[in-house]
């Protein structure tokens, strides 16, 4: 797909996104692979108001995050998408700051459990309710080039995980493709939802 072609999905879903209140005002970054040998990437530029989003807001960047083609930078995060590229081969990944992913994104240890629901079956490989989904959490930090190769690290400790946490701050995901990488944070949230309005946001011991 051309650079133009994912530019313009990128802007519709940041829109999409935005209208469901899961990156409300500048937060949020999305990507999409170009090519990968050289490494490409198209990915928002920070700073954007997602719901208005447009083509013109999308960079090109190579494989160390440095700007090729557009106006603007990428978001401090853009080594999270590197990383997530490289470690998992995927061809986009998907950054919310949803209300009910940030609520979640702090739950007592290194993760969140997610287990039972029918809607798990729309995750990529993903055959029955009773499936476990654990999504590891990551500390949240300022420097995310040095704590890259730890998320690389962890994503191959969790080889079965769709997404991770980031601690007070939100979920990221990918997909072969943005349709799979949509179709993925369109699941996660759901089940955000469900989880946080069962629960009363009290937590168990």
């Amino acid at each position: 797909m051309s650079r133009a072609e994912l530019a313009t999905q990128l802007a519709e879903i940041g829109r999409q996104f935005h209208s469901r209140g899961w990156v409300l005002g500048t937060s949020g970054n999305f990507s999409a692979v170009l090519s990968r040998n050289p490494l490409r990437l198209a990915i928002t530029s920070t700073g954007v108001d997602k719901g208005d989003l447009s083509p013109g807001d999308i960079l090109e960047i190579d494989q160390h995050g440095a700007v090729l083609t557009g106006s603007g930078r990428p978001s401090a995060e853009v080594s999270l998408h590197l990383a997530i590229v490289r470690a998992r081969g995927a061809g986009a990944v998907l950054h919310t700051h949803s209300v009910w992913g940030t609520i979640l994104s702090d739950p007592p240890g290194n993760g969140l459990e997610v287990q039972g629901y029918e809607m798990l079956k729309g995750l990529d490989g993903v055959a029955t309710h009773e499936h476990r989904e654990w999504l590891p959490v990551v500390e949240n930090t300022q420097d995310w080039k040095a704590a890259a190769p730890s998320v690389e690290a962890l994503l191959a400790t969790y080889p079965e995980t769709h997404g991770f946490l980031i601690r007070s701050h939100g979920l990221y995901t990918w997909g072969r493709d943005l349709a799979e990488a949509r179709r993925q944070v369109e699941i996660l949230e759901f089940l955000f939802e469900v989880m946080g309005r069962k629960r009363g946001m009290i937590w168990q011991p």
